[in-house]
């Protein structure tokens, strides 16, 4: 027994030693990769050349979510907030530092204006207008300011709502710059008008690029390489840097042996449904629904209905699951009712004698307009119009079940206190509040275990190369799919709730397998084959559509010989194709006749004067042409004044645009987050 206390003694401060040097060894490993070595915070983006660290962003993602209502229940809510907390940082980093330099700011003045609803903001008017109406209501800013001192939560709110309304008119002053220096010119609306008013009728020839035998248009390798060097500055071969991976996805379905067994498991339940006293609680005790409202027939299909009559609905096998229903209670009420109400302060200590005061008979129009807080109905007497019994819920449904015309109830809740009067109630008819079990067809623990075990199998034969994969996918009767994931992406395309996948992709190595990922139900196994940091699209990848655009380059100059004649008809004939008419081409139209989308032939057609002469060849998208122009009508559709004013419009938008897609170029990001979120 003493040889055991003195091994614990001497032997335990060795242990724990053991321990901690094991523990720091670990943190040292993750510092070059996680940035924690030297206390640093690791980077997890660049925007404007500024560093933006891991808890930089993990703080504005928590201020975003908390302001935004905290909606984390899917991949799809959560990458919102993802995106809205990125605009933000750029908003902090870029436009409010140019803004400044700028000399643009909103003053206290005017943001007091915006609360006050003189200059409405769309941010504000957002967090404060009636969900009824949707109009601006200024007394719930007032409400709301009087719980905000005492409340950390509300400071912080009322905080984000100010500074996005404050960047949200800086935004608008900005743009309403760009706006005030667009300007329409005079040969700028001399020519629109034209364009309008003028159309030419004539004759076309075209020929099809695809008439030229591909062997007079060969491409090379390096006619290739010098196109996409001379052009690969533009938009369409820039890119963000990748990730590519190769996946396997096991499908977990349930077998003919598990769906029998699910079905007899449903019907089982089925008959304790049926028996059960308390409904309510056998249904949560099911993992079932209990609705909040109340249903009548005409919600119900004709077999549902049965509940009404305090019977049982189901087992019934629908889109994948079983489902029963039962009533937990029915009750007799109005199909609509007209309200008013009077919306007081929690704890009002006028409540009461309000209450007592209205149920002896006092007016309750009067009332409403005196106290209620709710200016937007306190206006119209208090009155909320009529509102379906179906929308109704809690201890407000059952007291309105039975209410009669002109009977004043009083409600009380955390949100504040509402003195209703009933002014109509149609004919009742039967309701019934409804509680649901559904139970899923899905695979059984048995058949996710074997299916886990192929991908297991999968896993040990697919490691090491690209070949290897590829010849377990065989064995296992799977098919290799193939991903793209470029930066800033969350998750994998054509991969449900795959957020797991791309995150382990960004920090894998080439050849790397993953583990066994469990993605909306199914099992994915992925491997990581390719990373690309480059800026731009390789040229392998664009050589298809240069070559393609390369060849029609000299497939035009082989047809552009062909085009040329003494006369339409003589060219039509040489090149074995007729002669076709077209009318009233202007020079907003996108193509000619059954040429649907050829702007340069259009714009070749629309800018000649001269008629009956044979025009230039025109190089269009898919076909050579010539043309004679053999009229020009004029109208006057389009007044001068009014195609200034058009211009103008369609300019002022166009360069708003344009300015915001200029601030995006110049902005310089890099968007590590992928691999820590």
């Amino acid at each position: 027994m003493a040889s055991l206390q003195t091994l614990r003694t001497k032997y335990g401060v060795v242990l724990s030693v053991i321990i901690v040097l094991a523990l720091l060894a670990f943190i040292i490993s993750l510092g070059p990769e996680m940035g924690f070595l030297g206390n640093r915070d690791p980077k997890v983006g660049t925007i404007d050349g500024e560093k933006v660290t891991y808890m930089e962003y993990l703080n504005e993602y928590e201020t975003t979510k908390t302001n935004m209502g905290g909606d984390e229940s899917s991949e799809e809510a959560v990458a919102y907030l993802a995106n809205a907390t990125w605009q933000s940082l750029v908003a902090k980093k870029v436009l409010t530092p140019g803004f400044e330099k700028m000399g643009l700011a909103v003053s206290e003045a005017e943001r007091l204006s915006m609360l006050s609803g003189e200059h409405p903001s769309a941010i504000i008017n957002q967090a404060f207008a009636d969900p009824q109406t949707g109009v601006y209501d200024v007394a719930a800013v007032s409400s709301f300011l009087a719980q905000m001192s005492g409340n950390p939560q509300y400071q912080q709110m009322w905080a984000y709502i100010n500074s996005k309304a404050v960047l949200n008119r800086l935004n608008a002053k900005f743009n309403g710059l760009i706006k005030a220096g667009t300007y329409v010119n005079k040969l700028e609306v001399e020519q629109g008008v034209a364009a309008e008013n003028e159309a030419r009728n004539g004759r076309l020839v075209v020929v099809n690029y695809n008439t030229v035998a591909d062997s007079l248009a060969t491409v090379s390798d390096a006619e290739i390489l010098a196109y996409y060097n001379a052009h690969k500055e533009q938009d369409e071969y820039k890119k963000l840097p990748r990730r590519r991976i190769s996946y396997v996805v096991f499908d977990v379905d349930p077998t003919e042996s598990d769906v029998v067994e699910i079905e007899n498991k449903a019907r089982a339940l089925g008959e304790e449904f049926a028996a059960a006293d308390d409904v309510r609680t056998f249904v949560r005790k099911n993992m079932g629904t209990v609705a909040e409202t109340y249903v009548s027939a005409a919600q119900l299909s004709s077999d549902e209905a049965v509940v009404l009559n305090g019977a049982q609905y189901g087992p019934v096998l629908k889109a994948n699951e079983w489902v029963m229903s039962r009533p937990i209670a029915t009750i007799m009420a109005p199909d609509s009712i007209g309200l008013s109400h009077i919306v007081l302060a929690p704890k009002a200590p006028e409540a009461d004698s309000l209450y007592n005061a209205l149920k002896g008979g006092a007016n309750f129009a009067e009332a409403a307009a005196k106290h209620s807080q709710y200016a937007q109905t306190a206006q119209n007497g208090g009155d909320m119009g009529v509102v379906p019994f179906n929308v109704l819920s809690g201890e407000l449904a059952e007291k309105l079940a039975k209410a009669k015309v002109g009977e004043i109830i009083k409600i009380e809740n955390a949100g504040g206190i509402q003195i209703m009067k009933v002014t109509r109630a149609d004919k009742p008819q039967k309701y019934a509040m409804v509680g649901t079990i559904k139970v899923a067809v899905e695979a059984s623990s048995a058949t996710r275990r074997n299916v886990h075990n192929v991908a297991s199998i999968f896993s040990v034969d697919g490691k090491g190369s690209i070949d290897n994969f590829n010849t377990a996918a065989v064995a296992a009767a799977v098919t290799p799919r193939t991903a793209t994931i470029n930066q800033g992406d969350r998750t994998v395309s054509g991969l449900i709730d795959s957020r797991e996948v791309a995150r382990w992709a960004y920090g894998a190595e080439i050849g790397d397998l993953s583990e066994i990922f469990t993605v909306d139900g199914s099992y994915v196994v992925a491997m990581l084959t390719e990373i690309d940091d480059t800026k731009y699209v390789p040229v392998s990848e664009a050589q298809y559509e240069i070559s393609r655009r390369l060849a029609r380059d000299k497939k035009y100059e082989v047809l552009k010989a062909q085009l040329a004649g003494a006369s339409i008809e003589e060219i039509a004939a040489a090149n074995g194709v007729e002669v076709t008419t077209f009318e009233n081409v202007k020079y907003g139209d996108f193509g000619v006749g059954s040429n649907s989308y050829e702007p340069a032939l259009v714009g070749a057609i629309a800018k000649t004067a001269e008629t009956g002469s044979i025009s230039a060849p025109v190089k269009g998208s898919s076909v050579a042409a010539v043309f004679v122009v053999d009229g020009i009508t004029k109208s006057e559709e389009q007044t001068a004044e009014a195609e200034k004013v058009r211009l103008q419009a369609f300019n002022e938008t166009l360069t708003q645009q344009m300015a915001a897609m200029a601030l995006q170029r110049m902005i310089e990001i890099e968007d590590l987050r992928g691999k820590y979120f």
